[in-house]
């Protein structure tokens, strides 16, 4: 949950919490403690009581409508039929992406001017039209 925080990042939250609750701080955290225990004896109950009416197993991962679908409603076959069409325009896009990506990796590395050994490649653009001189460079 806290992974993309650094220590000093921690640390801020920590003083926060010290400055807005002050002496009630140890009773905030138990309160807090006690409500997340709550919570995971009621999704437990909850999905023991599920699995008890379905007569299945049901993991707590499987409340999940997609999961759920694709565990206890689809087989394998209907599985792959819902993705076969799929896939071929996934495989379609990921070789149109591939072929931009290393036509754009060939054009940098042509207009790179750190290249060993020659110049630039040029092309025959013209040259970008001069732009008309703003009222702050004429006075």
């Amino acid at each position: 949950m806290f992974e993309n925080l650094n220590v000093w990042e921690v640390g801020a939250l920590l003083l926060l919490a010290l400055l807005i609750f002050g002496d009630r701080l140890p009773v905030v955290i138990t309160d807090g403690l006690r409500m997340v225990r709550n919570l995971r004896n009621m999704a437990r109950t909850a999905t023991t009581d599920l699995s008890k009416e379905l007569g299945t197993d049901i993991q707590l991962e499987d409340l999940h409508p997609k999961a759920f679908i694709r565990k206890h409603l689809l087989t394998e076959e209907d599985e792959q039929a819902i993705r076969k069409p799929l896939q071929g325009v996934y495989d379609d896009l990921r070789a149109d992406v591939t072929g931009v990506h290393n036509e754009i990796k060939d054009v940098a590395t042509a207009a790179d001017p750190r290249r060993s050994g020659s110049a630039p490649a040029r092309t025959d653009a013209p040259a970008p039209a001069p732009r008309p001189a703003s009222y702050d460079e004429v006075t």
